[in-house]
């Protein structure tokens, strides 16, 4: 343990952080983490349980303070976090890092966001405050790491994803050492996310949850709320509470690159990362050797044992359980059918009898001890012909400029068919500009839809 406790020692990182001490490469690396969040937000706002949250957060009044991408209303700064989060995170489409292991950006983003929209906050500080929380949260995860998420079951998202939420938010707040410490406090007892409820409408409901848990448990600190200083490695405290293998050190051990947002992992493929390097796997049988479906015997895929508990649901019935099926993405991926679109996780495609019978013919052997992101696939023919193909999802791309033009081709085929590609076009402009904003107006005029009498125009 850190003679000065590891929660001081994370508040006094995150508070260090400025936007002149980061590198260009973060810099550039955070706006693509803002332009993906907020084109998965826009392509996720129609789904029906954002429809659901939105009716309710409407209905409750307050004052119309803050936005969420792709939706005309407007709701007090907590219920915009609120929605904004849940509504980022519903298609699984947004980003990932496996320090944590989850979704950092949907869970800080909406929340630094809406404190912007409703205090001020340039470009700058947006990215300082982005850059900051998300060290945090990926720190801690590592300090909780694996007992917190492969054991307990606890979904990091939720969970860590408050304490990013939290210290972002105190960065952009200005908060002093001492009334960070509190919003740690307060963001650890209000903490929560369960993994059993993956393939349910409460995944997503976790990111916005640690978007608004994190913002209020900053605002309260500001305003002179109190709670323990040392909330991570007290007696009962969060890590005791939350992990059998709580480590401190490897939280505060830098990573190889410096930052943990330089190993973020960005999504091309609109389900659970974790079936991301089989589909990849598949993919590269498929169009390497042309296959037809209807010639494979046998399908054996290798991945690693936690991933039965996250992505392995056997027979899935709705688009969302598909998200989470990796004998059905494998399947999906060997027959071509477009893992990227948003469009073919539906009900129609988890239950279409040719898919399900080539998924009913993945079997699955589970490793022990491999990275959760590598996947092998061996295919056997009808002719006994083997086929053989490795992919490890986990490792970020080494080109950031080349990442951010595939982020964009990501985005206008996201938001373009809902805002159409002009304002698609001038938003995407508006993020890359981000850092020079000297407030959010620019973007948030542009995320909503256009007023009805444009529409008709």
């Amino acid at each position: 343990m850190t003679e000065i406790g590891l929660t001081r020692a994370l508040v006094r990182r995150s508070r260090a952080v400025s936007y002149a001490g980061l590198p260009e490469d973060i810099r550039a690396l955070v706006r693509q983490c803002v332009l993906d969040t907020v084109g998965v937000t826009i392509a996720g706002v129609d789904d029906p349980l954002v429809r659901i949250l939105a009716e309710e957060l409407a209905g409750q009044g307050g004052g119309a303070i803050a936005g969420t991408p792709g939706l005309a209303l407007r709701l007090p700064v907590r219920a915009a976090a609120l929605l904004h989060g849940t509504a980022a995170h519903a298609l699984d489409y947004d980003d990932v890092n496996m320090a944590m292991p989850g979704h950092p950006s949907v869970a800080i983003m909406p929340a630094v966001f809406a404190l912007a929209e409703e205090r001020g906050g340039d470009g700058r500080a947006i990215i300082a405050a982005f850059a900051a929380g998300y060290e945090v949260a990926c720190r801690l995860g590592r300090a909780l790491a694996p007992g917190h998420y492969d054991g307990l079951g606890f979904h990091a998202t939720g969970t860590v994803g408050t304490f990013g939420a939290a210290a972002a938010c105190a960065h952009l707040l200005g908060l002093d050492e001492e009334q960070t410490l509190h919003a740690f406090g307060i963001a650890a007892t209000e903490a929560a996310g369960l993994k059993s409820m993956f393939g349910t409408m409460c995944k997503p409901l976790h990111a916005g949850r640690a978007a608004e848990a994190g913002l209020l448990a900053a605002r309260l600190a500001a305003r002179g709320f109190t709670a323990r200083p040392d909330s991570i490695e007290c007696r009962q405290g969060f890590a005791a509470t939350h992990s059998p293998d709580f480590n401190p050190e490897a939280a505060l051990a830098d990573p190889a690159d410096g930052w943990h947002i330089r190993a973020n992992l960005f999504k091309y493929h609109a389900a659970c990362y974790l079936t991301h390097a089989p589909i990849e796997t598949a993919r590269s049988l498929r169009m390497l050797h042309n296959l037809d479906p209807d010639n494979i015997a046998a399908i054996t895929l290798r991945v690693d044992q936690s991933t039965d508990r996250i992505c392995n649901i056997q027979a899935p019935q709705t688009g969302l359980e598909a998200k989470f099926s990796m004998r059905l993405t494998t399947a999906m991926a060997l027959a071509g059918t477009d893992t990227s679109s948003l469009e073919t996780y539906n009900a129609a495609t988890a239950t279409d009898p040719a898919l399900a019978a080539l998924r009913d013919r993945v079997v699955i052997d589970f490793q022990q001890g491999w990275p959760h992101t590598r996947a092998e696939l061996d295919l056997r023919l009808k002719d006994q012909t083997t086929l053989h193909a490795m992919h490890d999802a986990g490792i970020p791309a080494p080109d950031v400029a080349a990442q951010g033009v595939r982020l964009e081709g990501k985005f206008l085929a996201l938001v373009s068919p809902i805002l159409g590609e002009a304002r698609a076009q001038a938003l995407m402009a508006a993020i890359a500009r981000l850092d020079g904003l000297a407030d959010l107006s620019a973007i948030t005029a542009l995320w909503g839809p256009l007023p009805a009498a444009q529409q008709a125009a």
